[in-house]
C-alpha cells in the first residue's frame, strides 16, 4: 500500500511543471477556439479589380461570339441541307424548296420564298435581310412600272453606225460622258483579261462603271468582231484552270471540282447553280467559256 501511494506523490517542482503544462494546453485550446470563431464570423476580404473584371467580361463576350454562326448575303434558291439547318429551317421546309427547284423554278423575293417553304414570319424576318437575288429580278417590277402609253417613232431610213468594243481605243471611250482616263484604261484591261468581249452586256461587269454610263456607251459601241474562245471543259479542267476564268474565284473553282468528283460528272451547265457561292447572276456569261 505504501508503494502504491508513492506514485501519486509529487514534489514542488513537479507540481509546478504539471501546472504549466495544463496552462499551456488551455492557452492552445483557447487560441484555437478564437481562431475558428473569427474565421466563421468574418468574411474573407475580397477586393474586386475593375480593370481585371473588364478583361474577364471581354473574354466571355469573345467566347460567346465564337459559338455563333455568321451569315453572309446568299441566294436562297441554292440553300443546301446544311445551310438550311444552320438557318433554323426544318427538314420539311428545306424539302419544299428543293422540290420547287427540281422543277427548274426560282424564288425572286422573300415573300415567294415563304410561300414555297412555309417558313414562319419570325424566321423569315431573321434570315431575309441576308437574301441576295440577281439584280434583274429586282429591277423587273421597276421597269414594268415605268411603262407608259407613249411611243417613239424612229425614222425608217436612220441607221446607227457602231464602233467595235473589241477594237476601240481608250481615247475613243473617253468621248462618252462619265468615262475618264481611269475607267477607259480599266475597260481595256478587263477586255484584255477576257480575251475580248463576247457579248455587249459584259461591259456591265467592269468594276466602277455605273449602269447609266454603260447604257450610254452601248449606244455608240457594240461587239462586232467576236474573239475565238477556247472553252474550258468543266468535266476535265482542274481548279487552277477554272479559276483562270475571270468570273470564277478560286474557292468556287475548287467547289466545282469537288462537286464533280462526288457526282461523277456534270451533265448540264445549269448544275453549277447548285454549288454554293456560285455567281448565279452571271451564269449566262460564264457558260460562254465552258463546255461539257
Amino acid at each position: 500500500m505504501i508503494n502504491f501511494k508513492s506514485h501519486f506523490k509529487f514534489n514542488k517542482q513537479e507540481r509546478r511543471g504539471i501546472f504549466f503544462l495544463l496552462f499551456f494546453i488551455i492557452i492552445i485550446q483557447l487560441g484555437y477556439y478564437l481562431y475558428e470563431s473569427n474565421a466563421v464570423s468574418q468574411p474573407y476580404p475580397l477586393v474586386v479589380d475593375s480593370d481585371e473584371q473588364i478583361k474577364i467580361d471581354s473574354l466571355k463576350n469573345l467566347a460567346a461570339t465564337k459559338d455563333t454562326v455568321a451569315f453572309y448575303p446568299f441566294n436562297p434558291n441554292f440553300i443546301t441541307d446544311y445551310k438550311g439547318y444552320t438557318l433554323g429551317m426544318s427538314v420539311n421546309e428545306i424539302d419544299r424548296l428543293h422540290s420547287f427547284r427540281d422543277e427548274n423554278k426560282y424564288v425572286n423575293s422573300a415573300k415567294e420564298f415563304q410561300n414555297v417553304t412555309n417558313v414562319s414570319d419570325s424566321l423569315l424576318n431573321a434570315i431575309s435581310p441576308n437574301f441576295k437575288f440577281p439584280a434583274w429580278t429586282q429591277n423587273k417590277e421597276k421597269n414594268s412600272s415605268k411603262k407608259t402609253n407613249t411611243y417613239v417613232v424612229k425614222p425608217e431610213n436612220s441607221k446607227i453606225v457602231y464602233k467595235d468594243l473589241n477594237t476601240t481605243t481608250a481615247e475613243e471611250l473617253q468621248e462618252i460622258n462619265g468615262i475618264g482616263e481611269k475607267l477607259s484604261a480599266r475597260i481595256i484591261k478587263f477586255r484584255d483579261r477576257l480575251g475580248g468581249f463576247v457579248i455587249d452586256d459584259q461591259l456591265f461587269d467592269v468594276y466602277g462603271l455605273e449602269k447609266e454610263v454603260v447604257n450610254k456607251t452601248l449606244r455608240k459601241f457594240k461587239v462586232i468582231s467576236k474573239p475565238e474562245i477556247i472553252k474550258i471543259n468543266v468535266n476535265t479542267a482542274t481548279a487552277a484552270e477554272l479559276s483562270k476564268l475571270i468570273y470564277l474565284q478560286k474557292h468556287v473553282a475548287e467547289s466545282i471540282v469537288n462537286y464533280r468528283n462526288l457526282n461523277g460528272s456534270i451533265n448540264s451547265l445549269n448544275e453549277l447553280l447548285k454549288i454554293e457561292d456560285f455567281p448565279a447572276e452571271r451564269i449566262n456569261r460564264i457558260t460562254l467559256y465552258l463546255s461539257l
